[in-house]
């Protein structure tokens, strides 16, 4: 069925329903930012599926919001489906708050899942529908009764993360937790967010591709925690360690029921960002909400010694992996062939020979050419090509160890490129290598810094439509918060910079219809000097992948930024040289000799 079909079906039920405007999220029942099969509704009723979008399906049109990332990829799949694209953070482009208060008119009504909206945006739909006499109506899952082969909820079992991967047991994370509730006088805090509740309970699990994520709720009180799970996906060793630590276990669903029971002794702790609509919606007005974000947010993102520990061995494994893949590349590009699809696969099958490996952390970007360009771009078969020299290749890939999650983004010359493509290189290099340089004062957050990225493209009147960084989880989600680099203010992400705190740097280029250009290695947020001005900190880069010379043009680099790369390729030879093959290790000491 074409997607204009789907849409004309849905707005059948619409009408049926007396909805005139409905919102289609990309979230799951837990606001995760990528979600399993089940939940791709947004994709199904759209034909877009990137990671990042809103659709809102009224009865005579039809629009997708989503960011930078997705301007190209989601413009060439909206094709032909009826929905309108709207550019976030483009001039003039109005935000779907904003479009919704010009396009609603008296009495109408806004539908949506409320399970899939967070708090925050259910309340700011209810505020417009009300500005106008209208309605919501969030209990409508109207694609579900359309979507006849939806796939159902993932049944993968979890497993439990051992002590020396995540350095903290549950007891000592439940003990911290509690303490900040009691700071917000609130003895009920409501867990929504897969990745915080994996973070505190020390389990992972399979429900999401490359995401090791549990589908789960969890209620801690000031003894106890109730946990909302498909309890078939638990083991011997999770039941027990739930047991010492007072973990309770109910079916999943039933979270909806179970907060309906908060009376006016509860005082809860929720997060508007994080707690969707329809959850919030089932608590009595009687019981006392404080609105904050979830104390779990900053406790994981700050990594304890043994995180960092694990995440530079995990670090160090991946080195190998993309060195051997890159030294393989420069030797067989032009002479065997290779697409796109085959090299995904090649690293992957490299970094399986890596022990502790897992899976991919991420869906894998192997971009050849004008693909580059394409920020978040995925080969298919459809779109699959052979590499061939004279250009440039794209790798944004990562893996998922016992030791913690790898995100490293290289861009490879493939024999000789035009002087054009080398200056694009160099200037994503310079602007890499001017973040890592960067020291500040701690309160410094990424909005802050992200200029010294900027700035060797803004000389040059060019610009990257996305962030410079984000935090990265352990074994977790790939983007965590609140930390990020980018210019533009964005709420959840300007938590100032803490010691312990893991953020990527990848700014790059893309040219459309030639090529892109992305360089990204993650950095450690560590503390220098303490003196009477204050606290100074700097970054430790944490990713040892040599950066391709054959791209470069070196006399563009100023003295500072070729030190600094003599020093970072001297790291990784010293890293990485002794688990590579004589003839490898040769390679890797010739092209990361000093410049």
């Amino acid at each position: 069925m074409k997607v204009s079909e789907r849409i004309a079906q849905l707005r059948k039920l619409m009408e049926q329903q007396g909805i005139d405007y409905y919102v289609v999220p990309t979230a799951d029942y837990h606001q995760s930012e990528y979600v399993g099969e089940h939940f791709k509704v947004r994709k199904w009723i759209t034909g877009f599926g990137g990671s990042a979008g809103t659709a809102i399906i009224a009865l005579k049109n039809a629009g997708l919001w989503t960011d930078g990332r997705y301007f190209i990829a989601a413009a060439e799949q909206l094709k032909g489906s009826g929905v309108d694209l709207f550019k976030m953070g483009e001039p003039e482009v109005p935000t779907i708050p904003e479009f919704l208060n010009q396009s609603l008119t008296k009495g109408q009504t806004i539908g949506f899942d409320g399970r899939t909206v967070s708090m925050g945006d259910g309340l700011s739909y209810e505020a417009i529908a009300k500005n106008h006499e209208g309605f919501i109506k969030y209990d409508q899952d109207l694609i579900d009764k359309l979507w006849s082969d939806r796939p159902s909820l993932s049944t993968k079992p979890a497993f439990f993360l051992e002590t020396k991967y995540s350095g903290e047991d549950t007891a000592s994370k439940l003990s911290r937790l509690r303490e900040k509730m009691s700071f917000n006088n609130s003895n009920t805090h409501v867990l929504t967010s897969l990745d915080d509740i994996c973070w505190l309970l020390n389990i992972r699990g399979d429900d999401i591709d490359f995401f090791p994520m549990v589908l789960s709720y969890a209620v801690v009180t000031m003894n106890e925690v109730e946990l909302f799970i498909d309890e078939s996906k638990l083991n011997d060793e999770i039941h027990a360690e739930f047991t010492k630590n007072r973990v309770n276990v109910h079916a999943y669903n039933d979270i909806y029921e179970f907060v309906k029971g908060f009376d006016s002794t509860i005082s809860l702790l929720a997060d508007p960002v994080r707690m969707n609509y329809a959850l919030i919606k089932n608590v009595a007005d009687t019981v006392q909400i404080t609105e904050t974000a979830n104390p779990t947010v900053l406790f994981k993102a700050v990594k304890n010694e043994t995180e960092i520990k694990n995440m530079k061995q995990a670090q160090i494994k991946d080195g190998v992996a993309h060195t051997k893949y890159m030294y393989w590349l420069k030797h067989n590009v032009g002479n065997i062939k290779i697409t796109e699809l085959s090299a995904t696969k090649k690293l992957e099958d490299l970094r399986k020979e890596q022990e502790g490996y897992i899976r991919q952390s991420f869906a894998p970007i192997t971009a050849f050419g004008e693909h580059g360009a394409i920020v978040h771009y995925e080969a298919t078969e459809e779109t699959d090509v052979e590499l061939s020299k004279g250009t440039f290749l794209l790798s944004d890939t990562g893996a998922g160890f016992y030791e913690g999650s790898t995100d490293i983004t290289r861009t490879f010359a493939l024999g000789e490129v035009s002087d054009e493509l080398k200056k694009h290189y160099t200037i994503t290099l310079r602007s890499n290598i001017q973040m890592d340089m960067a020291k500040f004062l701690h309160g410094v957050n990424g909005t802050n810094l992200d200029i010294l990225a900027r700035q060797p493209f803004w000389r040059e009147g060019l610009n990257y439509n996305h962030g410079t960084g984000h935090g990265v989880g352990y074994l977790l989600n790939i983007h965590e918060g609140p930390i990020g680099l980018r210019w533009q203010y964005r709420p959840g992400e300007s938590h100032p910079f803490e010691a312990g705190m893991v953020v990527t740097n990848e700014p790059g280029v893309y040219i459309q219809g030639s090529h892109g250009v992305r360089l990204e290695n993650e950095l450690l947020v560590v503390e220098a000097e303490k003196n009477e001005y204050g606290q100074f900190m700097q970054f430790e880069t944490m990713s040892y992948v040599p950066f391709d010379v054959d791209a470069m043009t070196i006399d563009m680099l100023l003295e500072e930024e070729k030190t600094w790369l003599n020093n970072y390729h001297a790291l990784v030879r010293n890293l990485i040289g002794s688990h590579l093959t004589k003839e490898e290790n040769t390679w890797l000491e010739e092209i990361t000799k000093d410049i």
